[in-house]
């Protein structure tokens, strides 16, 4: 008489213990993360998960990288002008932060070893260089960039309001009389943000470019 098997577990691996934890930042946010609070997530015991993480901090620098790794890169790849190829990866950093926001304090501490990170790192500054920034400049683009997106995952401007339209008397404060309905529209608002300043940010490193490219006085 044939025995049936018992179903196994799904083998602990390192893609596992990420996506856990992941998953448990983004619900809960970083304090719940612990490694025995992981463990019993994943249905295993604390040392199960030294195989393959020593410490806590490295499980969330491979959270970190497993939501750089989300970003696309493509646009320094395919030709495109480098503005054109700045916008879209401005577009595609913030759509992966935004869907892991609870993340964003970590991965704003730098790329540091991440492999990923350190990939987007050096895929926007490469593809800068190679548009004729010199690497200094293009140095500052990385960081002003980094530091536009980032800001901009890390909050709400639309949701620090609230839905309620006697938060804001207009003998207190006559310029916020509609401010309670930006909670409603929260999304469009911000989506409508990022885009202005991003197409400011463009236009005037547009002008920084223009002024290193032209031709010398002669």
């Amino acid at each position: 008489m044939c025995r049936m098997a018992r179903p196994r577990k799904p083998l602990l691996s390192r893609d596992r213990i990420v996506d856990a934890a992941r998953a448990l930042v983004d619900a809960e946010g970083l304090t719940a993360l612990s490694t025995r609070r992981l463990a019993a997530e994943l249905g295993v015991s604390g040392p199960s998960l030294y195989n393959h993480f020593r410490t806590k901090d490295q499980i969330l620098e491979a959270v970190a990288d497993s939501v750089s790794a989300q970003v696309d890169l493509s646009m320094f790849e395919d030709g495109r002008g480098w503005r054109s190829a700045l916008h879209d990866w401005a577009v595609s950093y913030r759509a992966a932060l935004t869907l892991h926001p609870n993340i964003v304090p970590v991965l704003a501490r730098g790329p540091g070893r991440r492999p990923a990170g350190l990939r987007l790192a050096d895929a926007m500054f490469g593809a800068m260089v190679d548009a004729g920034w010199p690497p200094a400049q293009a140095t500052s683009v990385g960081a002003l960039m980094r530091y536009f997106i980032m800001g901009s995952a890390l909050g709400s401007f639309a949701g620090g309001f609230v839905d309620d339209e006697t938060a804001y008397d207009p003998a207190d404060y006559p310029h916020l009389g509609q401010a309670h309905l930006l909670v409603e529209h929260q999304h469009v608002v911000d989506e409508r943000a990022f885009e202005a300043g991003l197409r400011a940010l463009l236009d005037g490193l547009e002008l920084q470019y223009a002024g290193l490219t032209a031709a010398p006085a002669g």
